[in-house]
């Protein structure tokens, strides 16, 4: 995760001790002790978003001097999305999610994450990257299943982290399915044909996965703790704009056509 600011640390510092010598113990002493010499730290659980996900935000502020922390997030075009505050924990750690969903997220780009905590010397900030199509989760769909762009949804289920949004790739027949893994898990989508079909290949972080089970149209995706991004890959998928959408291109040039037609007959000699 890419991190701004002296104070700040990152899920990336938890992730490079994975499969270190280092013992568990060791670990997490060492990290609260660099905990204490920072006024405050932040931290997300990504660092690539599509539209529509969920950022969840951690922090921990070294005194807690019961004032309430103040989360500020800027758009790419230095734009305030949103404003929040909330109380730190007896231990002075604190956790918000920020739903980026809204006019103000529309926007692709680095959105900044700022953390003040009383005063300018007990700040933090931290960057995230919004892109992509709007993804995540909608009324419309089940809690079993994940949302796609066009009111589509996927029945689907995981263990061992969780679905923080999907997406459409049109271009390679795919669904993107983006997880936040604390612990090796599977993923199991069933999509309907008429979204995704022929399913033959998955990707896990843009790596060829061959721990993988497809059954008829069901895939299953067994994954390593740590990863992000699953793509299932078939012979045909929805248009990430939807049917709808074709439908009305498709009347909007036959009436180009027509009209285009009658304008010629119009300015025809006649005898």
């Amino acid at each position: 995760m890419t991190a701004v600011g002296t104070l700040t640390i990152s899920s990336a510092y938890a992730q490079a001790c994975v499969g270190c010598y280092e013992p568990d113990a060791g670990r997490k002493a060492a990290q609260q002790m660099l905990l204490m010499d920072m006024p405050v730290s932040v931290w997300t659980d990504n660092t690539d978003y599509s539209h529509g996900d969920k950022i969840t935000v951690h922090g921990k502020v070294a005194n807690v001097s019961g004032m309430p922390i103040t989360v500020t997030v800027v758009n790419p075009l230095n734009s305030v999305v949103t404003i929040a505050q909330i109380n730190p924990e007896n231990d002075g750690s604190f956790k918000t999610i920020l739903n980026t969903d809204g006019e103000l997220w529309k926007h692709d780009g680095t959105y900044t994450i700022k953390v003040n905590y009383g005063s300018a010397s007990k700040s933090n900030k931290v960057l995230v990257e919004l892109s992509g199509a709007t993804s995540g989760s909608s009324n419309n769909c089940a809690s079993s299943e994940i949302y796609l762009k066009g009111n589509y949804c996927v029945p689907y289920t995981i263990t061992g982290g969780m679905v923080t949004g999907a997406s459409i790739n049109s271009n390679d027949n795919a669904i993107i399915v983006r997880i936040n893994a604390s612990e090796d898990g599977t993923l199991t989508l069933n999509p309907d044909k008429s979204i995704l079909d022929g399913i033959f290949m998955v990707l896990v972080d843009g790596e060829e996965w061959d721990d993988v089970e497809i059954s008829d149209n069901q895939v299953t995706v067994n994954f390593l703790a740590g990863a992000q991004k699953i793509e299932v890959i078939g012979t045909f998928v929805i248009p990430e704009f939807g049917t709808i959408a074709v439908m009305i291109l498709a009347v909007a040039i036959i009436s180009i056509i027509a009209v285009s037609a009658k304008s010629k007959l119009s300015i025809m000699p006649r005898y």
